[in-house]
């Protein structure tokens, strides 16, 4: 029970910090990716460590696990944002814009601008990977890593942005 009010009061914390709804979105967002994406590649991991397979195997295997990973992820990424929507209007009473302005449009194409670079960078250290003869499984986890750094990074250049004022 003290976990659950240890959590509540974190929660609380954070909803009353002096950011704008942008800003804890953005926290709120890469939270939840990290959460989301370590406990469903540790299954992924466990269930591909237990198992011998070949080259065709395990490009069927990694693909389904994106495959799977995708929507998992939208449908985290919705209940998240709504949990967070409703609670932040209840501790806060502050409604959460239903406009954007040009600063926020900026904002999210310097973001996606981010997010864009960093994937093309994993996805070329991929393609290395497979260039010097590593396993595909290599390719995937990095292929993987990328995707994830992009999305947490995409996040980090919104917050960043939104709390400078860009």
């Amino acid at each position: 029970m003290s976990v659950i009010v240890d959590i509540l009061s974190k929660n609380y914390y954070l909803f009353t910090l002096k950011m704008d709804y942008q800003e804890k979105r953005s926290i709120i967002n890469i939270l939840s990716t990290i959460v989301v994406f370590t406990i469903y590649y540790w299954f992924v991991f466990e269930r591909f460590d237990a198992q011998e397979m070949t080259t065709d195997e395990q490009l069927q295997f990694w693909s389904k696990a994106i495959l799977i990973a995708i929507p998992i992820s939208i449908v985290t990424k919705i209940v998240v944002m709504t949990v967070f929507a409703i609670s932040n209007y209840i501790i806060t009473r502050e409604k959460t814009a239903g406009f954007e302005d040009e600063r926020d449009k900026l904002i999210e194409l310097k973001s996606t601008r981010n997010s864009y670079f960093i994937f093309g960078a994993g996805f070329f250290i991929s393609l290395i990977v497979l260039a010097f003869g590593y396993p595909p499984k290599y390719m995937f986890i990095s292929l993987i890593v990328a995707g994830i750094a992009s999305e947490i990074f995409d996040q980090l250049s919104k917050w960043y942005y939104h709390s400078k004022g860009v």
